[in-house]
């Protein structure tokens, strides 16, 4: 029970990056460096909201340089990459290589303190992974048509960094989360010189437009981001690797549900093997083994209880 809030928590922050999609097509055609800029801005915003009312909050930035560095290369080093790579190989095949973050995860998380890598892990997340493959690529073929770009070794290098950045995170449990908006400010800085460096600004046209960008901000690249960090250092981090599998599907089916695109066969099967491989990732969380009558009665607890009752 200890470690099942947290994770749920964390994969609250799965359901919010669901809707990442749905919500950047409806900002309209904003450069992918200002839309970044803007919103990690507005997700610290969401941390620094609260500092109101809880002015000790501020000293949480106070932290060591391994800690920020963990940070930074998490939110800004990540989406920065990613971006790059979107722009340098195609979107299908960048999507395929950085979405093997959740395997890493689980693979790196073998080597925290008190964890333990066993087969149901390694099996629910692969089948997890092929899931991603099937909803991405719509059940076609893999491969790089052109071969391996400059974008793919990003995609490859994003997966790798924000890996690292959701294990590093459990090695600084005792940091606050409130930290997470000095990761987001940062990185909207850095958005923000690189929009200004590399494109032309265009902002939202339409009602619309405007509250699709407000909501990406302050909800799946703001509070997801806090529940994600809360749920890495808290939660069951090798389950939580095995449900962001779950990301790329609910994706797809948000973007059905609001009309954009059409149904297709992949998306069942996506959902069957996605989920077919958290409960089995899970297995340990969900189906522990309850002590039976006569192990309470024998256990050493019990004994001192029967002593006094005598």
């Amino acid at each position: 029970m200890k470690k099942i809030i947290p994770t749920l928590v964390g994969f609250s922050a799965i359901l919010t990056w669901s809707f990442l999609a749905l919500l950047s097509t409806a900002a309209g055609p904003i450069p992918p460096f200002q839309l970044a800029a803007a919103t990690f801005f507005l997700g610290a915003l969401v941390g620094m909201g609260s500092w109101t009312f809880r002015p000790d909050a501020v000293r949480s930035l106070r932290q060591p340089w391994k800690v920020w560095a963990t940070g930074i290369a998490g939110l800004c080093i990540y989406h920065c990459a990613y971006f790059f790579a979107i722009q340098s190989a195609p979107p299908v095949e960048v999507s395929l290589i950085a979405y093997l973050w959740p395997l890493l995860i689980v693979v790196f998380a073998a080597f925290l303190p008190g964890e333990r890598l066993k087969a149901h892990h390694l099996v629910g997340v692969v089948l997890g992974l092929a899931g991603a493959i099937v909803v991405i690529t719509k059940g076609g073929t893999i491969g790089l048509a052109n071969g391996v770009m400059k974008g793919h070794v990003i995609a490859l290098f994003c997966a790798f960094i924000w890996a690292g950045y959701s294990v590093l995170s459990r090695r600084f449990g005792q940091v606050p989360t409130d930290v997470v908006a000095g990761y987001c400010f940062i990185t909207a800085v850095v958005a923000l010189v690189l929009h200004l460096t590399l494109e032309i600004t265009v902002w939202p046209k339409t009602t619309m437009q405007w509250a699709a960008m407000l909501v990406l901000g302050t909800i799946p690249l703001g509070a997801g981001f806090y529940a994600w960090d809360h749920g890495c250092k808290h939660g069951d981090i090798m389950i939580l690797g095995a449900l962001s599998y779950a990301a790329p599907l609910f994706s797809v089916i948000v973007l059905l549900l609001a009309g954009f695109g059409v149904f297709h066969w992949s998306v069942v099967l996506a959902c069957v093997l996605i989920t077919v491989g958290a409960v089995i990732a899970a297995r340990d969380l969900l189906f522990k083994p309850r002590p039976d009558a006569k192990s309470v009665r024998t256990s050493p607890s019990a004994a001192p209880a029967e002593a006094d009752a005598a």
